[in-house]
């Protein structure tokens, strides 16, 4: 493998050669270090405390992970499979994909280290191939495959922006100690002296009608997909 060449973990065999069985197996590493990212974040997932918890030496591990690279593969490709969808689509494409993005949301909510995560390509991993096979023949309906792609980059933009804010709001909430609840009556003073000196008047106007702010994350982001399916409607036969 050349300097700076990223291989697959799953282009590289799990047991290599003859020799004495494994100690470990690559699931037994990939779901100690899922326990430990969940409970103290991602960079706490580290070799060393993999191998602690496993009672091994860290080196030890290498055999099996190459790099934290792949580790982190196996780790997205392991939590994947809790979106939990069908072997094949419905035929329903809108109940399909309201699916997979409301099961994603899920995974994230249980698994808040991938909000620390900045994919800039695919893992290809079992898991990950199963929910794109799934999600684009969802919208294989007579649309060119590109437009599919896009339609379900949208659709997973979507999902990721409000889970990731969710994520930070609860982080800030166990930080501050203060609600949503308690920001509003704080804040009330001041958004009274705006409305008073009538110079905003679309601020005005979501003070007084949007429902947005005062509904739950699952209410505000069942409300939120339901547009954004709208929209894939349209660029549909």
């Amino acid at each position: 493998m050349a300097r700076g060449e990223h291989v697959s973990i799953w282009s590289i065999p799990e047991r290599q050669g003859r020799g004495p069985r494994p100690a470990y197996s690559r699931a037994q590493i990939t779901e100690a270090a899922v326990r430990i990212a969940d409970a103290d974040g991602l960079e706490a997932a580290s070799m060393r405390r993999i191998a602690a918890e496993l009672d091994t030496g860290a080196m030890s591990l290498y055999r099996y992970v190459p790099s934290r690279d792949h580790l982190i593969e196996l780790m997205l490709d392991h939590v994947l499979v809790e979106t939990d969808i069908p072997a094949r689509p419905s035929g329903d494409w809108r109940a399909d994909l309201a699916l997979v993005a409301g099961n994603t949301r899920a995974m994230w909510l249980r698994h808040t280290w991938l909000a620390g995560l900045h994919r800039t390509r695919p893992t290809l991993g079992p898991n990950e191939l199963r929910l794109m096979e799934f999600a684009i023949g969802a919208l294989d309906v007579g649309i060119p495959v590109d437009d599919a792609l896009t339609l379900l980059d949208m659709l997973n933009g979507y999902v990721e922006h409000v889970v990731r804010g969710e994520i930070e709001r609860a982080r800030e909430r166990r930080r501050s100690g203060m609600t949503p609840e308690m920001w509003m009556m704080r804040s009330g003073p001041y958004v009274r002296e705006l409305l008073d000196a009538g110079a905003h008047p679309m601020f005005e106007r979501v003070v007084r009608d949007a429902r947005l702010p005062h509904m739950s994350g699952e209410e505000r982001f069942r409300y939120g997909l339901e547009r954004v399916l709208d929209c894939i409607a349209c660029a549909l036969p």
